[in-house]
């Protein structure tokens, strides 16, 4: 097993090199806008999974997969460079980070629609009861309640006794 940090310098390696053979090497009409954004390698160093976006539609992705999948093994004999005992095999994954963050964006405009009708509605609004919702002693009782069943939190009622253990 290699350590992480040789298995972070060597996908590193990796990514450059996958996305130098797509831009220089491999001649596919299929091929869109393609852009590596991340290589992940197994601590063996013998699995290597690309992951991609590719700028278009729908149509265009799956051209796409479809050339990425047909080009892998130029693209693994190119990885023979690596200067490593074992050529690790490759695995093309879309990356679904564009879709991630549009759905994320459109979260975010719509909650600051809701965020502005709600302070426009808010602007206008009253206080269903009193403004200061909390009960005050009289004016001059310092700790008396206004009911008679009720008693400071704390306090035994008064009638009562403290009761004595047996």
């Amino acid at each position: 097993m290699a350590d992480a940090a040789r298995a972070r310098k060597i996908a590193e390696r990796i990514k450059a090199i996958v996305a130098e053979q797509l831009e220089y090497r491999v001649r596919d009409e299929r091929l869109g806008f393609v852009t590596v954004t991340d290589v992940r390698v197994t601590g063996d160093l013998q699995h290597a999974t690309v992951f991609y976006t590719v700028l278009g539609s729908d149509d265009e992705r799956a051209a796409t997969a479809k050339a990425l999948e047909s080009a892998k093994g130029k693209i693994r004999s190119s990885l023979g460079q690596l200067g490593i005992r074992l050529t690790p095999s490759v695995e093309f994954i879309a990356d679904a980070l564009p879709e991630g963050a549009a759905h994320l964006e459109e979260v975010i405009q719509a909650t600051k629609a809701r965020d502005a009708e709600l302070a426009r509605v808010a602007q206008g609004a009253a206080y269903a009861g009193d403004a200061d919702p909390y009960r005050k002693p009289a004016d001059g009782e310092a700790g008396a309640s206004d009911d008679a069943g009720e008693r400071p939190v704390g306090q035994p009622a008064q009638d009562t006794e403290p009761s004595t253990p047996a």
